[in-house]
């Protein structure tokens, strides 16, 4: 079984033998977030899951979480503990190296690396055509860029605000779906932050563009080949690809035989196909399966990560999260080091 977690401190991913039983799950649950005691929630929009039978086991609950992604919250602690806790930190950090006090962490801007080798192209004789991963900059829009160059019809700059107003105003209009845990901050805070440049969304906005535009987009995660589906069922779809902390697009473009490069204009793409062409959609996993080959994907959880403001290398999103919390540093870049 494996399993993707979104926790407070970023995402990482579960693996965990066919025989697991749920304790195994909370055990490993604890080991990724560090969070003595939380919540979990399934689906999108989360609904939460009941994980107190801990002897049974995984692949007998009514919810199959094999491929999932789990939302984990931390579980409000009673007040009176919280002065101590509060207290020890302080005592542990000099006063004027820290940041001014926030109860909601802005996220951190994090930058991939960039592909060094050609981007893979696939054959579709049966079109006439070539499967392409048209790249989107590296410019904390990805996603906004990679849903506007497949679904709208211009997909330029000035689309990217109006798509993340778009996001902030479906998020104000349905404070019953979009809690704070759910958003992992407070509605109001996530809203001025998704309208910034710097923000860079995810599984939440994908649903609410999917929806908004009734067309389907299947998301596929380089790293386990799966494939996320919002909106599904929609007369049409568009295919992203996500490899970890970056979002790219995939197209069909007309091409000569042999059909091995793709040699038109991107205006020249199909990037809509009808909610079940299948055909396509095995072009674009073959195609993924050659960028995992490449490690065209990112271990959020341990990759090697450089601040772009004091230049020092940490490891994994959860420390860069903690590294901007103390230092005030948010602009992170992932890097290769001598081992990876």
């Amino acid at each position: 079984m494996r399993a993707r977690l979104r926790g407070p401190n970023g995402a990482s991913t579960v693996t965990l033998a066919d025989d697991a039983i749920v304790a195994d799950l909370l055990k490993q649950i604890t080991e990724k977030t560090s969070l003595p005691s939380f919540d979990v929630k399934y689906g999108y929009p989360p609904k939460p899951l009941d994980l107190s039978q801990t002897a049974h086991l995984i692949k007998d609950l009514e919810v199959k979480l094999d491929g999932e992604q789990l939302t984990i919250s931390a579980k409000d602690e009673p007040k009176v503990d919280a002065a101590p806790i509060a207290s020890q930190s302080a005592s542990s950090t000099p006063k004027e190296n820290q940041p001014p006090a926030s109860s909601d962490p802005k996220p951190i801007s994090l930058k991939k690396e960039k592909m060094k080798a050609d981007v893979p192209e696939i054959p579709f004789p049966e079109r006439g055509a070539t499967v392409v991963l048209r790249v989107m900059p590296d410019d904390n829009s990805c996603l906004f860029r990679a849903f506007a160059a497949a679904a709208l019809p211009t997909g330029d700059d000035a689309s990217m605000p109006e798509l993340r107003a778009l996001v902030a105003g479906m998020i104000q209009s349905q404070p019953e779906i979009y809690t704070k845990v759910v958003l992992e901050q407070d509605p109001d805070d996530y809203c001025r932050w998704i309208q910034t440049p710097d923000a860079w969304g995810g599984a939440i906005e994908m649903g609410i563009l999917s929806s908004h535009f009734d067309i389907e987009i299947c998301s596929i995660d380089v790293k386990s080949l799966r494939v996320d589906r919002f909106n599904e069922g929609a007369a049409n779809r568009c295919i992203l690809v996500y490899s970890g902390i970056h979002y790219d697009t995939i197209v069909q473009s007309p091409s000569e035989p042999p059909h091995t490069k793709a040699n038109n204009p991107p205006e020249l793409d199909l990037r809509i196909w009808p909610g079940d062409d299948d055909a396509i959609l095995v072009k674009a996993l073959d195609l993924c399966q050659i960028l995992q080959g490449k490690n065209y994907y990112t271990d959020t959880a341990g990759m090697a990560i450089q601040c772009q403001i004091c230049h020092a290398v940490i490891y994994g999103q959860a420390q860069a999260q903690t590294h901007a919390s103390q230092t005030g540093h948010y602009d992170m870049q992932e890097v290769k080091t001598a081992s990876s």
